[in-house]
């Protein structure tokens, strides 16, 4: 046997993403049909239809490679958000935009801020960087605690993240608790906002981050994979100051967009009557399962988000487990270091209600 070749030592401390479970995969295993998923915050009206007609047009140009500028959909973006097309990197879903800023900014032994619950892929591409994640634990309402991140800033700190509307929890940051803090931030460090669910918002008082970009050393994440119903297509985008998007650039991979995805988003941006639907759905499901919640005595996070963090009162594993065999699935809340707790996206009116009576089914067999 060959001898084993030495890896990098920073792998010590990275755990592998594992993504929600596939609904070909669950209904392969117990051979059933119609099972729903509800675990990884997709979005259940499926694609923009502008965008699978764009998708049918486009086909027959895949043995071309793609532009690796992403010209078109770069000044569509430009005009539409009112910004220099040379403001905008795209990347191979939100993912890779992480990654690419931390090969951009991270060196070994400098640090990232981050939140404590919040999305998983801000501490691995610290750790990949052999960068050190600095944790701040959420307030009990699990908001972000803008005071101790701050604090937690120190002359090894390059970056800090925040996620807004938070994934898992769902809740967002104030317009002012957010200036207040990007006031006071030290030189040198980057301040990267993942909007990847801001359409969701209908609070009045949030920001919106694009207008802080010349302002603040700040960068913002958004991408097509949530409202715009193109997961499968892995498309996100960051916008920054033109000295920070070229220095991102340095280490981009190109061709990273594919073809296909750069016609469907290009068509999505237009379908407003798809995205005024899906937000319709989102403000009826979030009504729709609070009051389910409510009624069944469970505790939740109030969201922005096109999802829920709810306390199940039970190991969230054994509930995932007995609502697979009942063909629904949810994202267990262990992952985030809350193992009663879960995350549950909205669905389609019908879908919502069936997790809620399979939900109640599971529960009260659980109890008894």
């Amino acid at each position: 046997m060959p001898k084993r070749i030495s890896r990098r030592r920073c792998l010590e401390g990275i755990k592998p993403y594992v993504p929600g479970k596939p609904v070909e995969e669950l209904e392969r295993e117990l051979g059933i049909t119609n099972a729903v998923k509800l675990a990884s915050n997709e979005n259940a009206l499926g694609p923009s239809p502008l965008a699978v007609e764009a998708l049918r047009k486009a086909l027959s140009e895949v043995n071309y490679y793609p532009d690796a500028n992403c010209y078109y959909l770069r000044q569509a973006l430009a005009e539409k958000l009112n910004l220099d097309p040379e403001q905008f990197i795209f990347a191979n879903g939100s993912d890779e935009s992480l990654k690419l800023i931390a090969e951009t900014y991270i060196n070994p032994g400098e640090e990232g801020v981050i939140a404590d619950p919040t999305f998983s892929e801000y501490e691995f591409v610290l750790r990949i960087m052999d960068g050190i994640p600095r944790k701040v634990p959420m307030r009990p309402d699990f908001s972000h605690d803008l005071e101790a991140m701050l604090a937690a800033v120190n002359e090894r700190t390059r970056l800090v993240f925040l996620c807004s509307p938070n994934n898992p929890t769902g809740t967002i940051i104030k317009r002012r608790e957010l200036e207040r803090f990007l006031d006071r931030l030290p030189a040198g460090v980057l301040v990267v906002i993942d909007e990847a669910y801001y359409e969701y918002v209908s609070e009045p008082d949030y920001f919106d981050s694009l207008n802080y970009l010349q302002q603040y050393p700040v960068i913002t994440l958004r991408t097509f994979s949530k409202i715009y119903g193109l997961a499968g297509l892995r498309l996100g985008y960051a916008v920054a100051a033109k000295e920070i998007i070229a220095d991102i650039n340095r280490v981009c991979e190109p061709f990273n967009v594919n073809h296909l995805a750069q016609k469907a988003a290009l068509a999505a941006l237009k379908d407003e009557a798809y995205l005024q639907k899906s937000r319709q759905m989102i403000a009826e499901g979030r009504e729709q399962l609070a009051a389910g919640f409510s009624a069944q005595g469970l505790s939740f996070v109030p969201t922005q988000a096109n999802f829920f963090f709810v306390d199940l009162g039970h190991d969230s594993q054994e509930v995932f487990q007995e609502l697979l065999q009942r063909g629904v699935i949810i994202r267990t809340g262990d992952i985030f270091g809350y193992p009663s707790y879960a995350r549950i996206t909205i669905g389609t009116k019908a879908e919502n209600e069936r997790l809620l009576c399979e939900l109640e089914a599971v529960l009260k067999e659980l109890q008894s």
